[in-house]
C-alpha cells in the first residue's frame, strides 16, 4: 500500500462518510444561521458571537477537508492477507504483545479513524506503531515514547477481521 492511500475498515469508512455528509449539509447550514444571527447584532468588528462562529466555521471546514482527503485516498476493506501475508505486522494487523511485566494486550495497527472497540490502537504514525511495522512473531520490539523506552514481545499477528 503506498503512502498516499489510507487503509480503512468498512465501518470506519461509512462512519467518516456519514460525518462528512452531515458536516457539508446540516453543519454548514447551522454555521450560516449562527453567522447571520451574529451579524444581526451589529458591528462585526467587535462582535464576540461573530468571531466564535467564524472560528467554528474554520475548524469545521478544516475537518471537512481532512475527511474528504481520507475518503478520497482510502483503501476500504479487510487488511492485506492471503498469498502476500508473510506474518509481519503491517497496517491493518491485530497484534498480541507481551510487555516487560508479562501482561498481554491486543493492538490494532491503524490510524485513529479505525478505532475498534476491544483493541488498543497502535497508530502507524506513533512510536509503538512505527516500531511494530515489519515485526514478526517472536520479535522483541523497543520504542521511545514520552514516558521513556519500552520493550514488548510480539506474540501473535493476524489481519484484522481474520
Amino acid at each position: 500500500m503506498d503512502t498516499s492511500t489510507t487503509w480503512l475498515t468498512t465501518d470506519a469508512y461509512h462512519k467518516l462518510q456519514e460525518e462528512y455528509d452531515t458536516l457539508t449539509t446540516d453543519g454548514r447550514l447551522r454555521i450560516a444561521d449562527r453567522l447571520a444571527e451574529a451579524r444581526a447584532h451589529g458591528d462585526i468588528r467587535e462582535n464576540a458571537d461573530y468571531d466564535a462562529a467564524k472560528t467554528e466555521q474554520g475548524l469545521m471546514e478544516a475537518r471537512i477537508r481532512k475527511l474528504r482527503h481520507l475518503l478520497d485516498n482510502a483503501v476500504v476493506g479487510d487488511a492485506e492477507s492471503g498469498e502476500d501475508d508473510d506474518g509481519t505486522v503491517r497496517i491493518g494487523s491485530v497484534v498480541t504483545l507481551r510487555d516487560e511485566y508479562g501482561d498481554e494486550d491486543e493492538y490494532f495497527v491503524a490510524i485513529p479513524e479505525n478505532k475498534v472497540r476491544g483493541y488498543l490502537l497502535a497508530s502507524p504514525a506513533g512510536p509503538l506503531g512505527t516500531a511494530l511495522i515489519g515485526a514478526s512473531v517472536g520479535d522483541d520490539v523497543s520504542y521511545e515514547a514520552p514516558g521513556g523506552t519500552f520493550s514488548v514481545k510480539v506474540i501473535a499477528v493476524r489481519p484484522y477481521g481474520a
